[in-house]
């Protein structure tokens, strides 16, 4: 099979290829799929540079979708062929970025939600439940989502509203429309966000979720009363000198059923920017490292 990986730690342009190796084989409780959709994240090209380091050669590609094609001993509720979805195994010799890939943790895939939606679904949705219930109780509450053009934002955006919050979002022109459909508030980012939010809000917010690119936390600072209420995905250096608070560990996957079931039903979405055929990998890598993303990027094996 094909498989896109590195052999030795360093900038992704420089160190990945698209290698021939052997596919992977399903262990206990684990299941084999046949690759039809990977979604591609920042942390892909941290892990090229020494993120979760382990025996080389590493693979990349951290969410997949596509049908079964093995089963490991002791897998139960899973059939050859079934459709599935969910986060890719990444510490072996390949990963999701592969013509098959080894899943430890999977969903069905709801009829009407094609393979591309759902691979798009697994890091943004975790990532983004965990960061809200890491703020606490939402429902009720002014809920500012910082970054709601990405990925994670967008998704927080719309998780929040549907956990009962009022959700006021700093977007660019991109996606205002589509959030404001969602049932958020939309303020622009840059300078003077912490004061177009807080006259929207009528005062502080209780809440903030970031997921913007760091350097807008002096502006989220104005927004609260303490940051303490404050919790980011994004800006790790606030983590230490700032006062604001990380997600724990506990990884949320066990929304993903729930949010795939919306997605098929037209109620839940992560915007796709492009897919790209396998061997074209250079070009979601570019635009990734761009800054100018503008939603999930995909490749087809």
């Amino acid at each position: 099979m094909r498989a896109l990986r590195f052999h030795s730690y360093g900038d992704p342009a420089d160190v990945l290829r698209l290698d021939e190796t052997a596919p992977p084989e399903p262990g206990t409780g684990q299941i084999r799929i046949a690759v039809e959709a990977c979604g591609l994240t920042p942390a892909d090209w941290a892990i090229c540079g020494g993120l979760h380091t382990g025996a080389l050669p590493r693979g990349i590609g951290l969410e997949v979708a596509g049908t079964v094609d093995a089963l490991g001993s002791g897998v139960t509720g899973v059939e050859i062929g079934d459709p599935v979805f969910g986060p890719a195994v990444y510490r072996g010799t390949s990963a999701g970025a592969a013509d098959q890939a080894v899943l430890n943790l999977w969903f069905p895939r709801p009829a009407g939600l094609g393979p591309v939606e759902a691979a798009a679904l697994p890091m943004a949705v975790e990532t983004a439940y965990r960061g809200l219930a890491a703020l606490g109780a939402v429902s009720g509450k002014t809920v500012l989502v910082s970054g709601a053009g990405t990925t994670i934002g967008f998704a927080a955006a719309q998780i929040a509203v549907r956990l009962g919050a009022r959700v006021i979002t700093s977007a660019g022109k991109t996606y205002a429309d589509r959030l404001r459909e969602a049932g958020a508030e939309v303020v622009a980012y840059g300078e003077g966000l912490g004061e177009r939010v807080t006259t929207l809000a009528g005062g502080p917010v209780d809440l903030v979720f970031d997921s913007a690119p760091p350097g807008v936390m002096p502006e989220l600072l104005t927004t609260v009363t303490d940051p303490v209420h404050v919790v980011t995905v994004t800006d790790f250096a606030a983590l230490t000198n700032l006062g604001v608070r990380s997600t724990d560990m506990t990884m949320r996957y066990d929304v993903l059923g729930e949010y795939a079931e919306l997605a098929a039903q037209g109620s839940f979405t992560i915007p796709i920017a492009a897919t790209y055929p396998l061997e074209n990998w250079r070009e979601p890598l570019a635009v990734s490292r761009s800054g100018q993303a503008r939603g999930k990027h995909l490749l087809i094996p």
